[in-house]
């Protein structure tokens, strides 16, 4: 049964990877309209996919003043990740898009020491600059470097995905359930980006609409994907296949748009899927001790 279980949640979690790939080809099909709008209705998908939920469960999406605070900034940050990936996703290329978001679990790592004074243990040190140093190979800074811009906001999308998962496990860690966070974060993102939108709202085309709402659902089945699958198999086990999404990326890069990573972009990847690697080992090899 263990083994049946294990075999679920990692196919599980690389459904969830398929998902958010094509989550990003969907924010690149969806056209020549700002961030900001994209992001409106990928979230708005999920704000409602999130209430569903709350209703069918009987939740209330109650909250303890003490932990405003951490919920805010999951809030904040977690917007701010999804605004700088679909900027990223719009002008560089899908997987290296994808694999600066994927940056997100190291600066965890960093945010958690910082703010919840959790030790970073030398093997954890090393994976984290391990992954910006393939962080560096993606970017490629340079002033002649027409791409660094849109490479280092995805970077930042990294951070801000980092920082709102730091949160999140605050959260957790005193019993706030996840759709309630959700919810939270759906709606808070929705109702920040409003006035911009209202201010300077770019038209679209029914098809523009479709491929947002499309994002959206993408992003809804990847949420729920990577949830069923913790909940058949431990992280320690199961996380490393989480960066298949960078192998659908590509691919699907390659199909829809003709885009073939350069060489420096591929040391990138193997440098940083290396890094979650040894933090994979790593992590497994703490639990069985």
């Amino acid at each position: 049964m263990q083994k049946e279980n294990y075999v679920k949640g990692m196919l599980m979690i690389i459904l969830s990877a398929f998902c958010f790939a094509c989550m990003n080809v969907c924010v690149r099909l969806a056209g020549d309209i700002p961030s900001v709008q994209k992001s409106f209705f990928r979230n708005l998908v999920a704000a409602v996919f999130a209430g569903v939920i709350l209703y069918k469960n009987h939740l209330q999406p109650k909250v303890k003043k003490d932990y405003w605070g951490p919920l805010a900034l999951r809030c904040i940050f977690g917007t701010m990740g999804i605004l700088c990936n679909f900027y990223a996703v719009d002008y560089l290329l899908v997987a290296d898009a994808s694999i600066l978001n994927k940056l997100s679990p190291f600066f965890a790592i960093v945010f958690s020491f910082l703010l919840l004074k959790e030790k970073i243990k030398p093997a954890q040190a090393a994976c984290v600059i391990l992954a910006f140093a393939g962080c560096l190979f993606i970017v490629k800074p340079g002033f002649q470097n027409a791409a660094l811009v849109p490479a280092l906001i995805g970077v930042c999308g990294g951070l801000g995905a980092g920082m709102a998962y730091t949160m999140v496990r605050v959260l957790g860690t005193h019993g706030v359930k996840g759709p309630v966070i959700v919810f939270y974060f759906s709606a808070f993102s929705c109702v920040a980006v409003l006035p911009w939108i209202l201010l300077d709202y770019a038209p679209m085309t029914i098809g523009q609409v479709g491929t947002l709402l499309l994002a959206g659902l993408f992003a809804a089945g990847g949420q729920f994907s990577i949830t069923a699958a913790y909940t058949y198999a431990p992280a320690r086990k199961i996380s490393i296949f989480d960066y298949s999404q960078i192998i659908f990326a590509t691919l699907l890069g390659f199909v829809l748009f003709r885009e073939i990573p350069d060489f420096y972009s591929f040391v990138g990847y193997g440098l940083i899927i290396l890094a979650s690697l040894c933090m994979f080992l790593y992590n497994r090899r703490e639990q069985q001790a």
